[in-house]
């Protein structure tokens, strides 16, 4: 039976940029994300470029009718995976309350409950074929409270938590769970989060392909929690060297001088 690695939010940023370190290695993908034609393009390009067998799924993960229906064709099908990579994600900015409910919803479908479903659905098949991998995708946001990006920064804590707990009770299963929590990266991500993406430093941002390369790398030592460039580590250990209320503090004032309200 072929093994696959499953990939979600795989038409861009992070996502794309594991897709290509698997294929370079020569396994064989599922590609989940909205954009149909942009996943089409994707998987001829990795084939082509590989040789290796790229399928695609078009699934709107926010939905759970359809995240149910693509669950059963995976239930349904032969094909096993043995590395699942969460990477789809949603990032929202600015007052929570002045947030739009249904944008909120989304994200907490996308960011905590898809990933927590195909962790268990997927987890449940690999254990039966003895064993796999999964990556979450959490964020240094994951290690401190975010105001004015509320629920953004907890859900990523939520991913943290989630996945080192999952490592400790799967590992009688032989399923290794690792997170990554990637700092500020040179995707769409602030766009798509109306945030202002000038305040950044580009230099101090790292590109999708280096976190994908440092990715694959440290899965195969089986690191629990990925945390690439020595910036971003030092970002993640800080906030436990403060107060609380400090923290806090802090990092909602970063926030807020990123956003446009």
């Amino acid at each position: 039976m072929t093994r696959y690695a499953l990939i979600t939010g795989a038409s861009s940023g992070i996502g794309l940029a594991m897709a290509e370190a698997l294929a370079r290695r020569g396994r064989d993908l599922i590609l989940v994300a909205r954009q149909r034609d942009r996943l089409e393009s994707i998987a001829m390009e990795l084939t082509q470029r590989f040789g290796v067998e790229v399928l695609f799924r078009a699934c709107d993960l926010g939905e759970p009718l359809r995240l149910s229906g693509f669950l059963l064709e995976l239930e349904e099908g032969e094909r096993q995976i043995d590395l699942l990579v969460n990477c789809a994600g949603i990032g929202t900015s600015g007052p929570f309350l002045g947030q739009d409910w249904m944008t909120e919803q989304d994200l907490i479908e996308v960011n905590i409950l898809a990933l927590t479903r195909l962790c268990h659905a997927v987890g449940n098949s690999m254990a039966l074929h003895g064993g796999g991998q999964i990556l979450n995708v959490a964020s240094i946001a994951a290690f401190q409270p975010g105001p004015w990006m509320s629920t953004y920064f907890a859900s990523k804590a939520y991913v943290l938590h989630f996945s080192e707990a999952l490592r400790v009770e799967l590992k009688k299963c032989a399923i290794k769970v690792s997170v990554l929590c990637p700092g500020p990266t040179r995707t769409g991500f602030f766009a798509r989060a109306q945030l202002d993406e000038q305040t950044f430093n580009d230099k101090s941002m790292m590109s999708p392909e280096e976190i994908a390369l440092y990715t694959v790398r440290a899965l195969d030592r089986n690191r629990a929690i990925i945390i690439p460039g020595r910036r971003n580590r030092w970002l993640a250990a800080l906030p436990r060297l403060g107060s609380r209320w400090l923290v806090r503090s802090l990092s909602g004032r970063a926030n807020k001088a990123h956003c446009p309200h």
